[in-house]
């Protein structure tokens, strides 16, 4: 029997005012019912907060974020992607 290779559980646990943020992949339909992909969209994308440093107020693990596309750094752990980026980066919390 051949069994599959166990995968490792990597997490971030972020210092300072650094939170992680999983990037979402969502589309947007507008309200004329135009479908436009998260990678189409120009300067902002959303994503959940994973992690949070121990100096970041007002944001939380779970919390749903707008961020610039071109702030922070895009790390991969473990086959997954990361965005790591300054609580001042972010723009906004979203409420769906």
């Amino acid at each position: 029997m051949i069994e599959e290779p166990q995968r490792a559980v990597v997490s971030l646990d972020p210092l300072d005012d650094y939170v992680v943020i999983e990037p979402s992949d969502e589309e947007t339909e507008t309200r004329h019912g135009l479908i436009i992909p998260a990678s189409a969209e120009a300067g902002c994308r959303t994503g959940i907060v994973t992690a949070a440093g121990p100096d970041v107020a007002g944001i939380e693990p779970g919390d749903k974020v707008l961020f610039p596309c071109d702030v922070g750094y895009d790390v991969r752990l473990a086959g997954s992607v990361a965005k790591v980026l300054r609580r001042g980066e972010l723009i906004a919390r979203v409420h769906d």
